[in-house]
């Protein structure tokens, strides 16, 4: 890509930060959203069944619009195409809180699925040009920047919901601070462009070849998860007989120690490379998939979680980035990981919930610790490849970061 050439070492920190600030802006609206779905289950007035099926409209709609984000970012160049569809995803805050029923409900999620995928795929596509250009690696601490704004976005919308606030009243707030703030981090990230010979991609396309199996790497760690996520609380409760604070407790030891593991995970993937780092992780999630299913103790299975959210904590991130090197359309094949990975979340709780019905929530986790071993087997396709930049042939496991 071509564009700015300045390029220095405060510009290129200043890149840094602005979309880490993106990456912040973009969880806080799901964190937002998150906390205030049961006040629109019960304005829509759905059951929990009709209120499943919304749900997976978010992950429709980003599945089929994100393909259409390396168009934009090709039209328009990656800050400009990167601030118009933030903006249009923080903007989607306001529509499902309005819905009135089961339709309009399915209709907005489905618009808010879909500016969440583009602009999901723009900014990580921008993260990769800047990790390029810093020549080490970023993604890790990018996604733990987003963690923490979906931890600061469900913070205000606890505290909305214990004040009794309309939703309606609060996403728009939330919608707009949210809209101001990434429009206003969006400034500073690199301004780059399609070299002008370049072909423009398609409208529509199939994830590429190169980002098939990087995309199942990623489905393993989404799928662990999603599952672990959903469903850990229920299986301290149900299998292990506890309460219900120690079992939500373990919700939270999964998140947390995921979300530490992205801020300090680039240093890592820096020292070891992408490959050792995600074999590393894999065998620390499959340890703890272990823990959880063969020790019948609520503070194993406390720690079990907590080490699947330590091992897979990296995996998305350099799965994106490596896409993103995997071919001549980085922002198409992120598109095509980003797809496999959201149809993984989508999948990943009904699929633990059918597997419970016909055997039991212990050969459910038997399952997502097959799948974290899964990683450890499947590291090697993020081997680094060369950048477009013109730098020299990586075909060892070094560093995230490539030196153009």
């Amino acid at each position: 890509m071509t564009g700015e050439t300045d390029l220095g070492p405060a510009r290129l920190r200043r890149a840094r930060f602005a979309i880490a600030a993106v990456f912040c802006a973009h969880g806080a609206v799901t964190g937002s959203f998150a906390t205030r779905i049961p006040w629109i289950q019960e304005h829509a007035q759905l059951s929990a069944g009709t209120l499943g099926l919304a749900l997976a409209f978010p992950a429709l709609g980003a599945a089929l619009a994100m393909p259409l984000a390396g168009r934009i970012n090709h039209r328009f160049g990656a800050r400009a195409a990167l601030r118009g569809l933030l903006a249009l995803w923080t903007l989607s805050l306001i529509l499902p809180s309005l819905a009135p029923n089961l339709p309009a409900l399915c209709c907005t999620l489905f618009v808010y699925g879909a500016t969440s995928g583009m602009s999901d795929v723009a900014m990580n596509a921008l993260g990769v040009e800047t990790e390029n250009r810093l020549g080490r690696s970023i993604m890790s601490s990018l996604h733990g920047m987003w963690s923490v704004g979906a931890l600061l976005g469900s913070a205000a919308g606890m505290a909305a919901a214990h004040a009794g606030a309309d939703a309606r009243l609060h996403h728009l707030v939330a919608a707009l601070a949210l809209t101001a703030a990434g429009l206003i981090a969006a400034r500073g990230v690199l301004d780059l462009r399609s070299a002008a010979e370049a072909q423009a991609p398609p409208h529509f396309a199939l994830p590429p070849r190169s980002a098939l199996l990087i995309g199942a790497i990623g489905f393993c760690a989404v799928f662990a998860e999603g599952a672990s996520l959903d469903w850990s609380a229920v299986y301290l409760r149900d299998v292990l007989d506890t309460d219900a604070g120690l079992a939500a407790a373990s919700t939270t030891a999964f998140a947390l120690t995921m979300a530490v593991a992205r801020l300090v995970g680039d240093r890592v993937v820096d020292r070891f490379g992408p490959v050792r780092t995600v074999r590393a992780g894999g065998a620390v999630a499959t340890a703890g998939g272990l823990l959880v299913v063969t020790v019948r103790h609520p503070g194993a299975a406390l720690a079990g979680f907590g080490l699947i959210g330590l091992g897979i904590a990296v995996v998305v991130p350099l799965a994106f980035a490596a896409a993103a090197r995997s071919g001549p359309a980085p922002a198409q094949a992120i598109a095509g990981v980003a797809t496999i990975t959201y149809t993984s979340g989508l999948i990943a709780p009904s699929a633990i919930g059918a597997v419970a019905d016909a055997t039991s929530l212990v050969v459910s986790f038997g399952l997502v610790t097959l799948l974290a071993f899964a990683l450890v087997a499947g590291a090697a396709v993020l081997r680094q490849k060369p950048v477009a930049t013109g730098s020299a042939p990586a075909d060892r496991d070094e560093p995230a970061g490539i030196r153009p």
